[in-house]
């Protein structure tokens, strides 16, 4: 970890002696008491932190030092504010009576001298306490106090409030109000004085005040905004920009605070007073602070809109323009969620911003605050929302699905909205193929957001498609890739690798295949004829890293789907999802792993679906018939051809559905016996590895438990057990190269044979009845079981 001049430097940090220390206080005393800190000063104060932060026992330095520590939170030079800052941190939480020392004494307040007071505040009467110094300094007056001093104060208080709200009183929330309102609105509009470079043209005539300029070069005709720019800045001008950096926290953690009014204003204006005044933004100065700061909020954000359209010559006064717009529209849609009366003065301005912005993709990340707000008001205005949703869920996730910060903060707005977007966006659910591109392109990113979404998304309507989609999304973010690449690649640049699928999406021929996969909504159709064209032509993508990725993620939203889909979904959906899983257990992306887990996840809920509704069996007999009678889906698909077995075996019996005929038991026992005796009778197939004991025997069982529905059936079964104990006995087979597996078989087939010489003792113990599989004897007052538990019971709890 440390080197070892490192180590050795602590081990003498924690090493010193008691001695030692006092007397390295004492010399630190004196070099602090003169004028001049020079570099042995800086090394001593870098000692100390060690010395203080090389143990874990907490310290307490001299009050005396102490002091002069403090005093030296004050220092110009940065680099003395933050060794101070550091070695007083490390000592021991101070004392009520230390804390307000500290706050008095402190010659101006910097960001590090705040970082210290709050972290030795230790209690929320210390957070008040300083809440109330820090609002000591907004009263005063710039002649009172140093400059610096205030311009750190806002950033503390929010500080503050993040961790602790309830600190502030009614009259202080009403100061800080009032505070807000005049630095918004009523800062100088002239530019602040400059650093001089000195030189002839250094004079009185050089200082004259000059009026602050917009982006674009030109004089500003309005009040001070942050978008305004000067060659130098007010104290107010700084607190302007303060203010605006504070103003949604603070309009979000007080929102639902009660408005506070001055006893004046209580005698002047009345409620509709108030409330006209609040409709036409007119004699402002009537209201309450709290009103009156949303009013000044909102002709700010308006401004800032306005300024925004105009031509920036720098690229980061560009991204300047951006951030505030994002912000401005988030404080818009804060104060119209306090005043709905504000939303029909609002939404002209936030509509003119969409049409202006829409077709920027630059500016994606404003538009999605503007969604925001279409959401929480659209409603309210009876406004078009149509052409918002086209943008945000059709056209970000096909343009700019490999931005990721646009992929977080799109996903966090359907995250913190999907209520709502639910109830009043129900085309939503129609841009799923779009939206799965954020995981197909960054999944390892991104697979906790669609956790939380994917139950959205399925509905009884999508449901097929959408299962069509997630096992397919490996193809998708191959196709992604393939996209950028031949974004990025023209195809005349000879490329040092030859890319057969790159060659394929760009040829017109198979360009249907990939536009499919690339669709932007639901609803052309659940999948495509030539997939298995197009699993060929994505061969090569198999190792590609995103598309391992993508293959890593599928079964765990495959878990949340089924989940979800058994919630809402009838028997016929049911039905054709079993299909569906039948079908695509064979066209798979070719990765061995996704195949192996995607069966894995397909017989988990096979079993859940047929154990919920035991009719499915005999309504999809046909189908798992067909699969279960193919032998070559013993050695491809093995786990789910197993749980096919055992669902056949299970579920296909009249107490589970009276549909179920002696004709359909029969067909099923002849497909289970033909595969049975083919896997048993020869070895597997080249390439391929002998069948697992667990297939043989879910056969055999599963040919018993049809058996001992159809007595008519025994004498077969019976006939091939038989057999199977005799052809065993004379050495090894060539289907099970194990010699325990193969005892294990012979076991099994033995306890079948022995339960099937008393068709109703087998048909009792291979398929028991409901209250033997799940007994409730502890409830049944007719056995004398819920008497024993009882006195047992009042036995070891007795007094």
């Amino acid at each position: 970890m440390y080197s070892h001049a490192s180590e050795s430097l602590i081990k003498q940090a924690r090493e010193i002696q008691e001695s030692e220390l006092q007397k390295f206080y004492s010399r630190l005393m004196k070099m602090l008491q003169g004028k001049d800190l020079g570099h042995d000063t800086v090394d001593s104060l870098q000692r100390l932190h060690l010395i203080l932060s090389a143990t874990k026992y907490t310290r307490t330095l001299p009050l005396e030092l102490q002091k002069r520590f403090v005093a030296l939170l004050s220092s110009p030079a940065e680099q003395h504010q933050v060794l101070s800052a550091a070695v007083l941190r490390e000592t021991l939480p101070l004392t009520g009576q230390e804390l307000n020392y500290y706050q008095d004494n402190l010659g101006q307040l910097n960001s590090h001298a705040a970082g210290l007071l709050l972290s030795q505040a230790v209690s929320k009467g210390d957070l008040s306490s300083l809440c109330t110094q820090l609002l000591r300094n907004l009263e005063s007056r710039p002649s009172e106090g140093p400059t610096h001093s205030l311009m750190h104060t806002l950033p503390v208080l929010n500080n503050v409030l993040t961790h602790s709200p309830e600190c502030l009183s009614e009259d202080q929330m009403t100061l800080v109000s009032k505070k807000l309102v005049d630095w918004l609105r009523y800062a100088s509009v002239m530019q602040g004085v400059g650093t001089s470079s000195g030189g002839f043209f250094t004079g009185p005539r050089s200082r004259q005040p000059v009026p602050i300029a917009e982006l674009d070069g030109s004089v500003s005709g309005d009040f001070f905004t942050v978008l305004c720019v000067g060659q130098g800045f007010t104290e107010d001008q700084w607190m302007n920009v303060y203010s605006f950096s504070m103003l949604r926290h603070w309009l979000l953690t007080y929102h639902s605070s009660c408005s506070t009014v001055d006893a004046d204003d209580r005698s002047e204006v009345d409620g509709s007073v108030v409330s006209m005044v609040s409709a036409t933004s007119s004699s402002s100065r009537l209201l309450p602070p709290k009103e009156r700061l949303r009013e000044k909020a909102f002709q700010y954000c308006q401004r800032l809109i306005e300024q925004s359209d105009r031509k920036a010559h720098k690229k980061t006064d560009t991204e300047l323009q951006k951030a505030c717009l994002v912000e401005a529209v988030c404080i818009l849609d804060c104060v119209c969620v306090e005043d709905a009366s504000l939303v029909y003065r609002t939404f002209p301005c936030i509509k003119a911003l969409f049409g202006r912005l829409s077709s920027e993709l630059s500016y994606a990340r404003v538009l999605l605050p503007i969604a925001q707000f279409y959401l929480n008001h659209g409603e309210m205005a009876a406004v078009d929302c149509e052409n918002v949703w086209k943008v945000v869920f059709g056209r970000f996730p096909t343009e700019l699905f490999n931005d990721p910060f646009l992929a977080h903060e799109l996903l966090r707005f359907l995250r913190l909205n999907l209520e709502s977007i639910e109830l009043r966006v129900p085309q939503y659910t129609r841009y799923f193929p779009n939206l799965l591109k954020f995981l197909a392109w960054d999944s390892p990113a991104m697979v906790d957001d669609f956790v939380d979404l994917l139950p959205s998304m399925v509905t009884t309507g999508t449901a097929v498609e959408l299962l069509h989609t997630l096992l397919d999304l490996p193809c998708l973010s191959a196709t992604l890739v393939l996209q950028h690449r031949s974004t990025c690649l023209p195809i005349s640049e000879p490329v040092g690798r030859s890319f057969v699928s790159l060659d394929a999406f760009r040829n017109p021929s198979f360009r249907g295949l990939f536009l499919f996969v690339l669709r932007t909504e639901a609803g052309s159709g659940d999948t495509i004829d030539r997939l298995s064209t197009l699993h060929e032509l994505l061969v090569e993508a198999a190792d590609w890293p995103r598309v391992t990725q993508c293959a890593r993620t599928v079964p765990v939203l495959l878990h949340v789907f089924f989940n979800t889909i058994v919630t809402i979904a009838d028997e016929k959906l049911l039905a054709h999802l079993i299909l569906v899983m039948l079908e695509r257990s064979s066209l798979l992306l070719n990765i061995p792993a996704y195949i192996k887990e995607i069966h894995r996840v397909f017989s988990c809920h096979l079993l859940r679906l047929c154990k919920l509704h035991p009719s499915l069996v005999v309504n999809q007999s046909h189908e798992l018939l067909e699969f279960a009678g193919s032998t070559a889906n013993v050695y491809s698909k093995e786990e789910l051809y197993t749980h096919v077995v055992w669902v056949l075996g299970e579920y296909l019996s009249v107490s589970c559905d009276s549909r179920c005929s002696v004709s359909l038991i029969t067909s099923c026992f002849e497909a289970l016996e033909a595969v049975l005796f083919e896997i048993t009778s020869s070895a597997p197939p080249t390439g391929s590895v002998c069948p697992a004991p667990k297939v043989i025997n879910t056969l055999m069982s599963a040919l018993a438990k049809l058996a001992s529905r159809s007595h008519d059936l025994i004498p077969r079964v019976s006939l091939f057990l038989s057999k199977l104990r005799t052809v065993t006995r004379s050495g090894s087979v060539a289907w099970c190269s194990d010699e325990e597996d193969l005892v294990a078989i012979v076991t099994r087939g033995e306890e079948l044979w022995s339960l099937l010489k008393a068709p109703g003792v087998a048909q009792s113990v291979l398929t028991p009845p409901p209250h033997v599989i799940a007994p409730q004897w502890h409830r049944d007052t007719n056995v004398a079981l819920p008497l024993q538990l009882r006195a047992l019971t009042s036995l070891t709890h007795s007094q």
